[in-house]
């Protein structure tokens, strides 16, 4: 066979490049999101920066699914049960999930809590929502559940990586990697 009809052993170079600049700015934006909760002195910065953030992480997002849509996905290693592949497909379901519903919810409560929308290079967001101290309490907690949820599931993502890196060694933590694999490029 040809090397364009054989499957994918890694990710695309989009998509690769995508991930790990999504997980700096996802991570940042929870570390920052916890900071702006304990520091009156920065909350103006960091609430900025959370703000900015967020709306990059849905843009990105965005184009991070329809590069995932249109581009082959490598292989599972041949190991890899049917409960595992069903595990990974609803963990990345709920990563993509609550990767899209953070930023909306997050732009849903300023909205109903009358804050001024986000710009991103000059443009401002509408308002979702008029302001309403009700459905900002409901979206204030829900943003925080669905940020802890996050989290969570990064750390089991992370503990998954770690576990095929270091322990089972059957190539899956170099289908994201930037550099280069050696055989599996």
């Amino acid at each position: 066979m040809k090397r364009s009809e054989t499957r994918a052993t890694r990710y695309n170079l989009a998509g690769r490049l995508l991930h790990w600049l999504m997980a700096v700015m996802v991570l940042s934006t929870l570390f920052v999101g916890v900071g702006m909760t304990s520091s009156l002195q920065w909350r103006p910065l960091l609430l900025n920066t959370h703000l900015l953030l967020g709306v990059s992480i849905f843009a990105l997002v965005i184009i991070r699914i329809i590069n995932r849509l249109t581009s082959p996905s490598p292989d599972h290693p041949e190991d890899f049960s049917p409960w595992m592949a069903v595990g990974l497909t609803l963990a990345h379901l709920a990563l993509y999930g609550l990767m899209t519903a953070l930023p909306l919810v997050g732009w849903a409560l300023l909205s109903a809590g009358g804050y001024p929308m986000p710009s991103l290079f000059g443009w401002a967001l509408p308002a979702l929502l008029t302001v309403d101290p009700r459905w900002y309490s409901v979206l204030h907690l829900t943003h925080e559940v669905l940020a802890y949820g996050l989290f969570g599931l990064i750390l089991t993502h992370l503990a998954a990586v770690l576990v095929h890196a270091w322990i089972k060694r059957d190539g899956v933590f170099s289908r994201m990697t930037i550099g280069s694999p050696g055989q599996n490029r």
